[in-house]
């Protein structure tokens, strides 16, 4: 490409890449994959590193994703709330274990931990009692959602044993698959479009304003990092051990680790066993163990040096969109489904899937005879996620979302903003 088609390309990456952000962080309904959208991050990194006079200063490759609304306190966190470095491939974490071992040496541990995939919160504890809870938000500052958080089994308000004064602690709010298959029964049950995942649920509950209807939700929680100005171990897993101790959920699943064929055991291990869990994780995250040594690594803008992700591929099928169907749920919601040839996903026959609302309708524009790519979100309820454009007929019409109720043929409206 000449450089005015890699201006254009770096443009494009990156205001798609915003959309997409915002559809994930703060509407909670992702249109395309976690591993798309790494593809396409990666892709603007690389664009951005050879050609570093295109990058745009609010890159997403220098920017945690946000999930600031406009309907809570923006609280600044008082040590930044940074993303996670991620990797699909063996060899790219073998490189990861390279850096860390040339600028260590062997002398250090490894802690692996199940990679929960859920709304990461950071929950602050003030003399035993909790004071705050904060989104990530944009790694700088997030939502306060204490008033939601509080209405959490999982979460104490009072810690009991010897804990310091002051301290955060970090973790992830997620739903259990059958509290989830629970929720959607009882939403179709009433006219209410089922939600996609439970990570979406989690996500746009704790975001809810009414904190009463919060509190009917089944939301989760456990915790991945403490911190603290007084210091109780030297050790990332010690800490995390003597937090459970003062009454914290902590996961049961973490493991030291010395070397790399440890870690990949351990990544092995959980790749065939996450289907047993209760709960949908999609990757390991492994992290030099010794609060020191994370120090000397330090961290770059958006990642700690010290850490990384190590995420599962999604199973995924291709298969042709027969045709859309339009319900109507009990408050007059219009939610287009599709209905496809019938095709095998994780174990099931798939032969509808969810296409969300109108925005991702177009945003996907899809059309009747295309090819499509179906992943279950949250290894759960089957969406689309992507268009085979090479296998797409020329004689294939654009999609128009319906104009008038299926039921009593009433012309729709749609409210400005929703």
């Amino acid at each position: 490409m000449n450089e005015g088609a890699i201006k254009v390309k770096i443009d494009q990456l990156t205001e798609e890449l915003k959309r997409h952000s915002y559809l994930y962080y703060v509407l909670a309904t992702p249109v395309i994959s976690d591993r798309d959208f790494d593809a396409k991050l990666k892709e603007l990194e690389t664009l951005e590193n050879e050609h570093p006079q295109f990058r745009h200063n609010d890159s997403p490759t220098k920017e945690v994703g946000s999930d600031i609304t406009k309907d809570f306190e923006t609280v600044k966190h008082d040590f930044p709330m940074l993303s996670l470095g991620n990797t699909y491939s063996e060899t790219e974490l073998l490189e990861f274990d390279s850096r860390i071992r040339k600028d260590l040496g062997d002398d250090f541990e490894y802690t692996c931990e199940l990679k929960i995939d859920g709304l990461a919160i950071g929950i602050i504890y003030e003399n035993g009692k909790l004071l705050r809870a904060v989104t990530r938000g944009d790694g700088v500052q997030g939502d306060d959602v204490t008033v939601n958080v509080k209405t959490m089994r999982a979460v104490p308000h009072v810690l009991k044993g010897d804990f310091p004064e002051r301290f955060e602690i970090r973790g992830e709010i997620f739903m259990h698959r059958k509290a989830f298959d629970r929720l959607n029964a009882e939403r179709e049950e009433i006219g209410l479009a089922p939600f996609a995942n439970p990570r979406n649920c989690a996500s746009g509950t704790i975001k809810m304003q009414e904190s009463a209807e919060v509190a009917k939700r089944p939301l989760d929680l456990l915790l991945y990092q403490l911190i603290a100005d007084e210091r109780v171990y030297s050790e990332h897993y010690e800490n995390l051990v003597k937090a459970k101790s003062w009454g914290l959920p902590v996961s049961e699943n973490m493991k030291k680790c010395k070397t790399f064929e440890e870690v990949m055991t351990y990544i092995q291990i959980w790749e065939t066993k996450r289907r047993e869990l209760s709960f949908d994780i999609d990757g390991v995250v492994i992290k030099v163990n010794a609060l020191s040594q994370q120090k000397d690594l330090a961290s770059t803008a958006k990642s700690p040096r010290w850490a990384i992700a190590y995420k599962f591929e999604t199973e995924r099928a291709e298969t042709k969109l027969v045709s859309i169907d339009y319900q109507v749920g009990r408050t007059g919601a219009v939610t287009p489904v599709a209905n496809l040839e019938p095709v095998q996903l994780l174990g099931t026959t798939v032969k509808r899937a969810s296409l969300h609302n109108q925005d991702v309708m177009q945003e996907l524009d899809v059309r009747i005879g295309d090819s499509v790519y179906v992943e279950k979100g949250g290894e759960i309820i089957p969406k689309i996620v992507g268009v085979n454009l090479t296998r797409r007929s020329a004689e294939a019409e654009a999609t128009e979302f319906i104009s008038n109720c299926p039921v009593c043929h009433t012309e729709l409206e749609r409210k400005e903003g929703e």
